[in-house]
């Protein structure tokens, strides 16, 4: 049986199209993924997020484990800021993308949904003797992601935090409805917004209410749109154990020089290689979408694989994420993308696709 969010009875009652996403019972939309997306870029939008793996390192002995497995520098979080990165194996290929929590007495790790048993696994290797230093803390909690221009103004009160002035890229320990949560300034739309964490009893309330405050209920459709025009990459499409950081253009989350971590020796080498392919975006001519494996080619012959595409809502263009032999990475270069038999002319262009005015 699929696992259950804290919110399926509510997205069942509303009539939310329910999939099975990675083991999870989850709402692909509830309208249209086109007025979802619309709803993001616009006003603002709410995903229940909470199938997302949440896990907590606690004390000097979490954040040595954390800094061992993670390709950024977890030492160095100041209170509440956050870094992502990846969680790669020792030939330098990623298990997961990942966000890293800084708080005072420990760390806490957000993990994609498809991976959290493999990583919870590979914590479990190499965390040695002793008591566990992790808690999987996923069913105990809900997670939701408050997304778009307006949600700085619908998240004010929502708890005692000050939101306005939350920077970029750091969260809060506070409190909703007088029991302890965390709100921190991320999110995989491409727009500004919140994710927050709450107890798991309380997530229909804080759902609901943000609901009541204006936002509106979007599914995996939307979110897997908006964040392929922010070229956000997706574990299983743009990032695998077969493909490593400085191919899928994340070196900037490796931290090379902050002491050894699993995968550093493969890493160091990989960085060096640059004739490897690397992960490109597409635009393409007409409105016929290019599917995961699509074959890129110039002149015929083939240069590269689609790794997910879709047309763009907000660019009213066909666009597409990719990975190309690196003679052919140049925005500009002329290309043909295999959709469904047929070459379509396509270029490529840079990333992101889209990127929201400050």
């Amino acid at each position: 049986m699929p696992n259950r969010t804290p919110l399926y009875d509510w997205h069942v009652t509303h009539g939310a199209r329910m999939v099975d996403f990675a083991g999870w019972d989850m709402p692909v939309q509830y309208t249209s993924i086109v007025a979802e997306h619309q709803a993001v870029r616009t006003a603002v939008g709410l995903f229940d997020i909470s199938h997302m793996g949440r896990f907590w390192f606690a004390g000097s002995r979490g954040i040595e484990l954390v800094q061992n497995l993670f390709t950024n520098n977890a030492v160095t979080l100041k209170p509440g800021q956050i870094r992502y990165g990846l969680v790669c194996n020792d030939q330098g290929g990623i298990l997961d993308d990942v966000l890293v929590y800084g708080w005072p007495d420990g760390r806490e790790m957000v993990v994609n949904a498809s991976n959290r048993e493999k990583i919870l696994s590979w914590i479990a290797q190499h965390q040695g003797s002793g008591p566990a230093a992790v808690q999987d803390r996923t069913r105990e909690t809900c997670m939701i992601a408050i997304q778009g221009p307006k949600a700085v103004e619908l998240c004010r009160g929502i708890t005692p935090a000050a939101v306005d002035s939350l920077p970029y890229y750091y969260g809060t320990r506070t409190t909703y409805r007088d029991q302890p949560s965390i709100v921190s300034r991320t999110g995989y739309t491409g727009e500004d917004g919140f994710e927050l964490i709450v107890p798991a009893e309380q997530g229909r309330q804080a759902w609901e209410e943000l609901l009541q405050r204006g936002a509106e209920p979007c599914g995996l459709g939307a979110r897997d749109t908006l964040r392929l025009e922010a070229a956000m990459p997706l574990y299983g499409h743009e990032l695998s154990e077969e493909t490593d950081p400085f191919q899928a253009g994340l070196g900037w989350a490796v931290k090379l020089d902050k002491g050894n971590f699993v995968g550093r020796t493969a890493l160091v080498q990989k960085a060096k290689d640059k004739s490897r392919p690397q992960r490109a975006g597409l635009e393409l001519e007409g409105k016929r979408i290019a599917r995961e494996g699509a074959a890129v080619t110039r002149e015929g012959r083939p240069i590269g694989r689609v790794t997910s595409g879709t047309f763009s809502p907000t660019l009213a263009k066909t666009i597409a994420m990719a990975y190309l032999e690196p003679a052919y990475l140049a925005p500009g270069t002329v290309c043909d993308v295999d959709v469904r038999g047929k070459a379509v002319p396509s270029r490529v262009v840079p990333m992101p696709f889209y990127k929201r005015t400050p």
